[in-house]
């Protein structure tokens, strides 16, 4: 060691002090957030209805770690740090008003790491049955938001959730990715080479299909509801595994027979938080719509004709049956740019003049926390 350079216990003392820096920080942060309730508070007159939308703003939140992007990271990792401010954001948002999120349960299923992952911990997760029990509390005002998968990249569109959309009046007010890695998981009374069965939701079987048949090819595969039921069910059985992620080996205790069995190492999921609010722009923004269209040759085309000549890049198209009129369809367009953007105007102008229905889902913030 050179004369320079500090000891350990040097910068041992050095690290105690700048925890105590961020601590008192965080402290004058989160007495920053109980000032901005109670002027948040002082603004209500005796017409408003306190509501979450009042305290929780996800375009406010998007910018803030987009911030947190642009300045200086050091050896950390963009990921780490945005994570962490995450968390700092959630903890002093509980001080204005603690959110109540429902997400597809039970709980230790992918869809409840989504909802931690964009809320943050120092939120109410609510485990729900279905998709539709989701939609339904949220527009019931018994959850705020919500939290639904909608798309995989090695398994394509959650149908349940789009065909949820064409009967709800809810909007999408956030979207976030993540990596899927799917584990082989034992209970601590599993009988390693007596496991007869292994449990796992039907698109994760299929997403390590030929893990399985290479390693377990004569196991019974018995699908369940949600991987967080899979690792339920296996808790208590000796002959049994079952496949999952992190968060359900965490909750219910479960060993690592095998990490990262997924036939697709980029193996992704996007998941929609839906509630009641419209949100401003934010500069990096999506829209979703779902059209209705005539029954005509080249509907489609034309349907699609004004993004172009806009200049709008779409990003998703998918199609379902319409429950209007048989062999009818409805399409669900997600696309870049904020409805209130003079070019989504005037597009979504010209498709509604063309459509027999145009159903805004709403404009909200590019996902800003990466895919790990």
């Amino acid at each position: 060691m050179s004369e320079t350079e500090p000891t350990l216990p040097e910068l041992r003392a050095e690290i105690d002090q700048v925890d105590a820096e961020i601590q008192a920080l965080i402290v004058r942060r989160s007495r920053c957030a109980e000032a901005v309730a109670r002027v948040k508070m002082a603004s209500l007159d005796a017409s408003n209805e306190l509501d979450a939308t009042l305290f929780y703003r996800p375009e406010r939140e998007a910018q803030v770690l987009r911030e947190v992007l642009k300045r200086e990271l050091g050896p950390v990792n963009p990921e780490g740090m945005t994570r962490l401010f995450r968390e700092i954001m959630s903890l002093c948002l509980s001080l204005e008003q603690p959110l109540r999120v429902g997400y597809l349960g039970p709980q230790g299923t992918f869809t409840e790491a989504a909802a931690m992952k964009h809320f943050g911990q120092a939120v109410e997760g609510v485990a729900l049955a279905t998709i539709s029990e989701v939609f339904r509390e949220v527009e019931a005002g018994a959850a705020h938001y919500g939290v639904v998968p909608v798309e995989n990249s090695s398994e394509g569109m959650v149908n349940h959730t789009l065909d949820c959309f064409t009967r709800s009046k809810l909007t999408i007010c956030g979207e976030v990715e993540l990596r899927i890695h799917h584990h082989f998981l034992k209970s601590a009374t599993t009988q390693v080479g007596n496991i007869s069965r292994v449990y796992g939701h039907e698109q994760t079987l299929a997403q390590c299909r030929q893990w399985l048949d290479a390693h377990y090819p004569r196991i019974e595969r018995i699908a369940v509801s949600s991987n967080g039921e899979a690792a339920r069910r296996v808790k208590g059985e000796w002959h049994s595994a079952a496949i999952a992620g992190d968060i359900a080996a965490t909750r219910y205790e479960l060993d690592y027979i095998a990490n990262n069995i997924e036939d697709n190492p980029d193996n992704t999921t996007r998941f929609l938080i839906i509630g009641r609010q419209q949100l401003e722009p934010t500069g990096e923004d999506k829209t979703s719509v779902i059209v209705a269209t005539k029954d005509r040759p080249g509907a489609l085309y034309k349907l699609l004709e004004p993004l172009m000549e806009h200049g709008i890049s779409m990003t998703r198209l998918e199609t379902r049956p319409s429950n209007v009129t048989k062999w009818s369809y409805v399409f669900f367009i997600d696309f870049e740019g904020h409805q209130q953007d003079q070019n989504v105007q005037a597009a979504l102008s010209a498709i509604e003049a063309q459509s027999m229905q145009v159903r805004r889902l709403g404009s909200y913030p590019k996902s800003v926390l990466g895919v790990v």
